[in-house]
């Protein structure tokens, strides 16, 4: 028996409750008058156990491996203490038990974490946003068993080495079914994962943020969005196969409005109403943010809905337009690029981007309005376009260009003379 102030730890085996001629060894911790037991699921021959050492005898591999556990579980509950007396919690056999085997508030483990996140924040995270962190959960499974060899990994394990050795992992990792991380994919994962770890703090699962001394490195993109020609083009070319020409028409509305995927998706007759000008408006909300959408109808997106408000299917459903899988759209947007000779990655969402640039800044619309069109709530995310615009830079410095060869004009003219 070995002990330490209060505590004492004692190896003990008791017989199989089958017909058998081993034991299992049992650990039992004593603190105080307090007692607790477990099993540490390792079987010996009763020839083999030495009672008195309350370790295992013989020179076989397997019992000097028996004895190094041992030796480990001893050293591991006597740590399990002294983490219970320095954070001042009350101590008892089976508070020291808890701590070991990891099911106190202590010892809860990164999978419980992001359980814990994913089972509570459904309600009030998005659809999508939620099948984004369940994808970052699975990489987190693969980077434990592929690196760490374990199926989960304690909380308080989390470290600085951790996330960096995550994040490499996550730009070399390549799943079956698509290429690896880009850098900014690669930081949509960190940055999921450190608010999970921000969510454990909170709880006091963690005493410390292990992202302290980490930083997020976004690489700024340029939006990819279609000209005035290549939008065009795309309205001009006729496709003979319905769906293709359905996916057209549904691009070039999106082109028209500024909406999202989703959003479109979820367009419906009463979301069609006559505005304040007498014209029709669609009066919606970006199912991402909740924002209100007021957006007055182009003579294109009228045309496209008028096309298909006869149809029996959008009878039926309700529906503005026939929207199909995101993935089928963007697998058919690329054949429409390809025969249109656009050679730019077109997925549903260039469209919002091109509403915001070809449609709108380009052709003169304020900032404030075209963030308004776009349900933004910052002005700022609005700048990311203007910034991508060259036309419309092009036209405002030569509007700054003509206004000061107004004013060198006006310098050049002779004084006028007045007479009384």
């Amino acid at each position: 028996m070995h002990t330490n102030s209060r505590l004492s730890i004692n190896f003990f085996t008791r017989k199989c409750r089958r017909e058998s001629e081993n034991l299992i060894i049992y650990a039992r911790i004593t603190h105080d008058k307090s007692r607790a037991e477990f099993s540490l699921n390792r079987e010996l021959s009763a020839t083999l156990w030495d009672n008195n050492r309350k370790r295992g005898k013989g020179f076989s591999k397997y019992v000097q491996s028996l004895n190094k556990y041992l030796d480990q579980v001893f050293t591991q509950l006597h740590e399990a203490h002294r983490q219970l007396l320095e954070e001042n919690k009350l101590i008892t056999s089976s508070a020291i038990k808890a701590r070991y085997l990891g099911v106190d508030e202590d010892g809860k483990t990164l999978l419980e974490l992001i359980t814990y996140h994913n089972t509570t924040m459904h309600t009030s995270l998005k659809k999508g946003t939620m099948k984004n962190y369940h994808i970052t959960e699975r990489n987190i499974i693969t980077f434990l068993r592929d690196e760490y060899g374990v199926e989960d990994i304690k909380l308080k394990k989390l470290n600085y080495r951790f996330i960096v050795d995550f994040e490499q992992y996550l730009r070399k990792y390549k799943p079956a079914t698509r290429t690896k991380c880009a850098n900014n994919g690669a930081m949509k994962h960190m940055e999921r994962l450190k608010k999970m770890s921000r969510l454990a703090v909170r709880l006091e699962w963690l005493e410390k943020d292990p992202f302290v001394n980490y930083k997020l490195r976004f690489e700024k993109t340029e939006r990819q969005f279609l000209t005035e020609r290549e939008l065009k083009i795309i309205e001009e070319t006729t496709f003979l196969q319905p769906s293709t020409q359905r996916i057209k028409d549904v691009f070039v509305f999106a082109c028209y409005t500024g909406l999202s995927y989703i959003d479109v998706k979820e367009l419906e007759e009463d979301h069609l109403v006559k505005g304040i000008d007498g014209n029709d408006w669609l009066y919606t909300k970006r199912t991402k943010t909740e924002e209100p959408l007021k957006i007055p109808l182009l003579p294109k997106a009228k045309e496209i809905i008028e096309k298909y408000k006869d149809q029996p299917n959008m009878l039926i459903n309700g529906k503005l337009l026939p929207v199909h899988s995101n993935h089928m759209i963007n697998r058919t947007l690329k054949d429409i690029a390809k025969v249109c000779g656009i050679h730019k990655n077109i997925t549903f969402h260039v469209a919002r981007h091109t509403f915001a640039t070809a449609i709108t800044l380009s052709n003169g619309v304020p900032i404030e309005t075209v963030s308004k069109l776009l349900g933004h709530t910052k002005l700022s995310t609005t700048q990311i376009y203007a910034r991508v615009v060259e036309k419309k830079v092009g036209e405002d410095m030569q509007n700054l260009i003509n206004h000061y060869k107004s004013k060198e004009k006006e310098k050049g003219e002779a004084p006028k003379s007045y007479q009384d």
